[in-house]
């Protein structure tokens, strides 16, 4: 009787009670719901994603921290009218004279424009590191010293210079600029070291440790470019003075010869 029954109803064993299967339905229907409760819409997550770095950000604001005066505001990385370098020096020689190792020009926005390394004419015995940061690997491959002089000409031509004891730095690159064209922080009456500038002025601490070229030609950019009309207001007044002694002619003293002559025609007459 059972295999008969089999026979004639193969599926029956498959065949769910109706409870049981409206149970199960239920089950699937909130499992469902479930997922599509803990499934993410892009939009929302991006917008905290958005949300957590704007959090992010202003936590960081409020910490207290501010970003140093150095840092360029824009990245315009053009040649400008103004440029300021430079040089950090080896030691050649017996290791007391000065050469070339390094050399950086930023724009007047302080984006940088130029930044080598300098291998020497002649061998270099100290590498001054504690104050140049240059090191023996930083020259292994460093450009010669005619191609960076070149170099550096050609961005300087024409234009104003700043920095700190220029008359060094182009010492150092055995070149020369124009006077008129030359804006030395050095010549301020106030403090002869950029660093001391530097921290009276703009609040901030630079050759603390291996000089940062890039630092110190960004440092004399900005004290330039926080008295900038004041500064070329003094430079043009300078050179209109200078101009006006030039073409000022000095008053002709007769020779001894023809006073003599004069006097004896008033004598005579």
């Amino acid at each position: 009787m059972g295999s008969e029954e089999t026979k004639k109803h193969p599926k029956t064993h498959l065949q769910l009670n109706p409870n049981w299967a409206q149970l199960q339905l239920k089950v699937k229907s909130n499992g469902l719901n479930k997922s599509s409760k803990h499934t993410k819409n892009p939009e929302s997550e991006t917008h905290n994603s958005i949300l957590g770095k704007r959090k992010e950000r202003l936590e960081a604001e409020s910490d207290g921290s501010k970003p140093s005066p150095l840092t360029p505001i824009n990245d315009d990385f053009s040649l400008t009218d103004v440029v300021a370098m430079d040089c950090e020096m080896v030691g050649i020689s017996q290791g007391n004279k000065s050469a070339l190792g390094r050399v950086s020009l930023v724009n007047k926005w302080g984006n940088l424009i130029y930044d080598e390394f300098v291998r020497p004419l002649e061998r270099v015995v100290d590498f001054r590191t504690r104050i140049s940061g240059i090191r023996p690997r930083d020259l292994r491959k460093a450009k010669d010293f005619p191609t960076v002089q070149k170099k550096v000409a050609e961005l300087i031509e024409g234009r104003i210079l700043v920095g700190h004891a220029l008359h060094n730095d182009l010492k150092a690159l055995l070149l020369t600029h124009s006077k008129k064209d030359l804006r030395d922080t050095s010549e301020n009456g106030r403090s002869k070291a950029l660093r001391h500038l530097a921290a009276e002025i703009l609040a901030v601490e630079i050759q603390n440790g291996e000089h940062c070229p890039i630092d110190d030609a960004r440092a004399a950019m900005l004290l330039y470019m926080k008295n900038r009309k004041q500064w070329e207001k003094s430079v043009k007044d300078q050179t209109r003075l200078e101009q006006k002694q030039k073409n000022r002619k000095p008053k002709k003293k007769p020779k001894l010869k023809d006073a003599a002559i004069v006097k004896a025609a008033v004598t005579a007459s």
